[in-house]
């Protein structure tokens, strides 16, 4: 669609036209946004959702970036990005620990073992952000975000505010029912305990699952789900496809659900890096693997 002539003017201070997304995301490639929406207040927040709405301006929100890929050619419309002070604040009050939806699930983790709150330990070395993390119900076997969680305060398209309680929210493997545009903040309510036995399983999980991803400075994102009782990894493996390249885009040879982006690295790499795994796979063992990433 044609973007309005003079789209996002009164928002000048906190919008910016053909902005980098490639910076913002794990894979650290894509083209730009239309325009980029950095809002500094709930209040400039929901007068860019309503004016999106009221356009007809397709509105989407970046996370950490963490399972995101962006096309070569950008994403149009608006991309909204929640990184300031207002939406990333966190508070501890007893056992209940309040954090705003763009804060980042490592600082969340940090806040509540500094108050000797036992919970979130199953989340370490998981990236992103809260909004995220809750969206796709972030965890393992061991625990999941979602167990811990009170209430969780959200935006509609049309700017409004409303809180789902508890009783409202369902979450299930890698997923939930929280599908408003925007999450704001979210409350949990975790169980007290030793603060050595805490930091100990922070430790266990952070080693157990640094030991299964990609190297802390390549460019990578896991791209593949698991199927229902099997590894996406050994399938890609037993396909033979382990250090499999595509131009800049490889196969890891840590895990094999991941794709490491290269230096020099298009989109367009990964994409067809994905689709012959996948058709291998499908050809070998047929199974369909399922992404794990979202592509803009």
């Amino acid at each position: 669609m044609l973007m309005p002539m003079g789209a996002f003017e009164q928002f000048a201070e906190f919008v910016k036209p053909g902005e980098r997304l490639a910076p913002f995301t794990s894979f650290k490639v894509g083209g730009p946004a239309e325009y980029l929406v950095q809002p500094r207040s709930r209040a400039e927040l929901a007068a860019v959702v309503r004016y999106c709405g009221a356009q007809q301006i397709p509105l989407r929100l970046l996370g950490g970036g963490y399972n995101l890929l962006i096309a070569d050619e950008g994403v149009k419309g608006a991309v909204l990005r929640l990184a300031g002070p207002e939406f990333t604040t966190m508070a501890v009050q007893g056992r209940r620990v309040q954090a705003g939806g763009g804060a980042s699930i490592s600082a969340l983790i940090s806040q509540a073992a500094k108050h000797c709150l036992a919970g979130f330990e199953s989340l370490v070395g998981i990236p992103g952000t809260v909004g995220g993390a809750l969206r796709t119900n972030a965890g393992d076997r061991s625990g999941q975000i979602g167990q811990f969680v009170r209430q969780v305060e959200v935006m509609d398209e049309h700017g409004h505010i409303d809180v789902r309680e508890r009783a409202e929210l369902r979450f299930g493997p890698s997923e939930s029912n929280l599908d408003d545009p925007v999450i704001l903040a979210a409350e949990f309510e975790l169980e007290t305990d030793d603060a050595d036995a805490i930091v100990k399983r922070m430790r266990k999980a952070w080693i157990q699952r640094k030991a299964s991803q990609p190297l802390s400075f390549q460019a990578a994102a896991r791209v593949f789900k698991n199927p229902r009782g099997k590894s996406a990894a050994d399938l890609v493996e037993q396909a033979g496809l382990a250090r499999t390249r595509v131009g800049g885009a490889e196969v890891s040879d840590r895990n094999a659900a991941y794709v490491v982006a290269h230096p020099g690295c298009q989109p367009r790499d990964i994409l067809r890096l994905i689709d012959l795994v996948q058709t291998r796979v499908r050809e070998k063992f047929n199974v369909d693997l399922e992404l794990e990433i979202t592509v803009w």
